[in-house]
């Protein structure tokens, strides 16, 4: 999942993105709000936080601008601003969550990892594949109960399928909501991850649909439907 901060404050732009970064996220930054909006608007990313006092251009313009063009992705935004006028403005402007500063990192991760499970779809914090479970909050999977133990790249690529179970996602998605702006990206590498992975958790649960890419499939569920026909 490819995260985007936008903040103008060195610090605390750093404090999060090292915080994403460390809960398995892929991060890109922007300091002011040219930057960020043209990020938002070029990149695709699963989520945003956005600061609205921002040099340049204020965060409910760049928000603004993001949903005219018809930029969906999930907004937190992230401010000093705590009167319930600037919440309701920035709500009104496309937000889907708000925190006000100061704030403990540990509400900004939770509220992300909602919003994330709320685009895809997903109701609860621990996501399940047949026998995988993948548990957002720890960032921890099992296997029929059994921890699986994965890089942070592996990580980020099964995480990025379990949140869209069953849906084929094409080799370019991967390599776009998985790796930050300033990654090498080799379209290979994808392959590399994918049949580590299958090691993993079992060669059956990550399908390759030719010429079209990968999809995450419980094996056990579709046979259960094929005999049913």
């Amino acid at each position: 999942m490819r995260l985007l901060v936008v903040e103008d404050d060195p610090d605390l732009n750093r404090q999060l993105v090292e915080a994403l970064k460390e809960a398995g996220y892929a991060v890109d930054a922007a300091f002011d709000g040219e930057e960020g909006h043209f990020l938002g608007d070029t990149e695709p990313y699963d989520a945003v936080i956005l600061d609205l006092g921002l040099p340049v251009m204020d965060g409910i313009t760049v928000l603004e601008q993001w949903r005219r063009a018809g930029r969906t992705m999930p907004v937190l935004i992230l401010t000093a601003r705590d009167r319930w006028s600037d919440k309701v403005a920035g709500f009104d402007a496309g937000a889907d969550d708000y925190v006000a500063k100061p704030f403990h990192m540990e509400e900004v991760l939770a509220r992300i990892r909602a919003l994330l499970r709320r685009a895809s779809g997903h109701a609860s914090s621990e996501l399940t594949c047949g026998p995988l479970t993948l548990d957002t909050r720890s960032a921890r999977v099992t296997l029929n109960g059994m921890p699986v133990k994965l890089t942070s790249l592996e990580y980020r690529l099964l995480a990025y399928l379990m949140h869209h179970k069953g849906k084929v996602i094409s080799r370019t998605e991967l390599i776009e909501h998985l790796y930050d702006q300033d990654y090498d990206r080799d379209s290979n590498t994808i392959e590399v991850f994918i049949g580590r992975l299958r090691k993993k958790i079992g060669k059956d649960m990550v399908r390759t649909v030719r010429g079209l890419g990968y999809c995450l499939v419980d094996p056990d569920e579709e046979k259960a439907e094929d005999e049913a026909k």
